[in-house]
């Protein structure tokens, strides 16, 4: 039986699932979630923007950052750390994999 407390690795589908340049939103296990390409790396976040849960699959990616599209905070990729000016929470951001063309997230509990 799986532990409830461990992190969990699960298959997403296909490569060609991201949709463009454009964050792609994905639902997980029950968490809204998006899916982008920053150059090479894969990263998935959480969809809604912990400011006032805008949703950031109408955002836009760029030099990695997520950019809200309502009141245009950033976040890095790397890090989930919003842009300077801001006091909120950093954006959650999960592990994505890529093995051969399929895509793996992993899913931490915590």
């Amino acid at each position: 039986m799986a532990d409830p407390e461990r992190p969990v690795r699960l298959h997403l589908g296909p490569l060609d699932i991201l949709d463009g340049p454009a964050p792609t939103p994905i639902l997980v296990r029950g968490h809204h979630l998006i899916l982008m390409r920053d150059g090479e790396r894969l990263v998935a976040a959480e969809r809604a923007c912990p400011h006032e849960g805008a949703d950031l699959s109408l955002g836009r990616c760029a030099a990695g950052r997520i950019h809200c599209p309502r009141h245009l905070a950033s976040f890095d990729l790397a890090s989930g750390a919003v842009s300077p000016g801001w006091s909120f929470r950093a954006l959650r951001l999960y592990r994505v994999d890529q093995s051969l063309d399929e895509l793996w997230i992993t899913i931490d509990p915590t």
